[in-house]
């Protein structure tokens, strides 16, 4: 596990920070699993991007009800499997879909809501770090993490999305919404891949 002084810092944020902390993470890892089903015909991104919209909706709308368990089931049916798969990018799909999943566990059992999204930072770091590790064959660790400027720049992205949300009051609809459109607009993955 890649450790990271805002680990600790999330752990204080009340549930509906967490909720759009890991939102974000979802929205940045998208285009990882939208690029592989577009070049593989596996899926359609669609279901993912629905169900994303959804919790998304859910932060935003008041009125709006989700039926998580259902959103779960339907994002099971599209999760890639690597052995069905002999190039790279089905790794960074796969995690795109964990990643989701860890989300909406977090939103069916909100005990667990903190333990969800330290997996989520941490899956989207991994995600990252496994690339390097991949192109460069030297493992990443603790020790040597700061001198990755790939994984450095996920940290970085990550802070970026911590310290608004430090500094809102109360649940604050514009600065979710402005979050969201943010990364949406960006449309780059946490490790490059642009829609």
């Amino acid at each position: 596990m890649l450790q990271n002084p805002l680990q600790l810092r999330l752990e204080k944020f009340e549930p509906w920070k967490q909720i759009t902390f890991m939102a974000c993470l979802c929205e940045r890892m998208y285009p990882n699993y939208a690029v592989f089903c577009q070049t593989t015909q596996f899926a359609e991104a669609r279901v993912f991007r629905d169900i994303l919209d959804s919790i998304w909706e859910q932060l935003t709308v008041k009125t709006a009800k989700v039926n998580f368990e259902r959103q779960l089931e339907k994002l099971e049916e599209i999760i890639p499997s690597s052995e069905d798969f002999d190039f790279y990018g089905v790794y960074p799909a796969i995690d795109a879909c964990v990643a989701l999943s860890t989300l909406i566990h977090g939103l069916l059992d909100r005990d667990y809501l903190y333990e969800n999204m330290q997996k989520l930072s941490q899956q989207s770091v991994m995600t990252v770090a496994q690339l390097e590790e991949a192109q460069t064959g030297e493992e990443i660790t603790n020790e040597n993490q700061k001198e990755n400027e790939a994984v450095c720049e996920e940290w970085d992205v990550q802070w970026a999305i911590f310290r608004p949300l430090k500094d809102a009051e109360e649940r604050d609809i514009d600065l979710i919404k402005d979050l969201r459109a943010e990364l949406k607009e960006e449309g780059i993955s946490n490790i490059g891949v642009s829609l």
